[in-house]
């Protein structure tokens, strides 16, 4: 395979994983449009991959989807086992990404200082997700219920159901966060039970 035959095949790649970025994220094309101010058809033609991508398109892009430009390339990896997250910052949450790749089952860790605002305003979405409380108590609100977890303890549940989650007003709020945006859903193993 020649150097240009690796170029192109790296090209051909960017289409399908902008695509895959923009839909794991729940955002449409207009969207991404009004985002980035690259046209709706100018998006289309690149996903489809009947553009070939530029560092001007692709710079928007990447901060539209808060991922590294590299990701969107698919560029190897250099070697350096070390993870480098750069913190994503949204509605006085800060989270630091703990998974790479786009699409499937993806990992926070959350810090929120205090609650984002008086009252909870539930929400629904597609997806399934999983807390974990490392420090401070998290409040969540679903459906009927209204219950404050503290350190060590955990939640799941369906993102259709309207739900709501923050600190408490004592403090900050350290926690993980899992969540399959297609609704994965995590899997727990129990111990093997001991012979007597």
């Amino acid at each position: 395979m020649t150097e240009d035959d690796r170029i192109d095949a790296v090209l051909n790649e960017v289409g399908p994983r902008l695509r895959r970025l923009r839909r794991d994220r729940g955002v449409t094309l207009a969207e991404l449009s009004a985002d980035t101010g690259i046209s709706v058809s100018t998006l289309s033609r690149l996903e489809s991959g009947q553009r070939r991508p530029s560092l001007e398109l692709l710079l928007p892009l990447a901060r539209a989807h808060q991922v590294a430009l590299d990701e969107l390339v698919g560029a190897p990896a250099t070697g350096d086992p070390r993870i480098r997250a750069k913190p994503i910052v949204r509605h006085g949450r800060t989270m630091f990404p703990l998974t790479r790749q786009p699409g499937g089952l993806q990992a926070y860790k959350v810090i929120q200082e205090k609650p984002q605002q008086e009252e909870p305003e539930p929400r629904v979405h597609e997806g399934y997700e999983w807390l974990y409380v490392l420090s401070g108590r998290l409040r969540l609100v679903l459906g009927e219920h209204d219950v404050v977890l503290g350190p060590g303890e955990a939640a799941e549940f369906d993102t259709r159901v309207p739900h709501w989650f923050g600190p408490t007003p004592e403090g900050p709020v350290e926690f993980l966060s899992l969540y399959g945006p297609q609704g994965e859903r995590m899997h727990v193993r129990a111990r093997p039970k001991k012979s007597d």
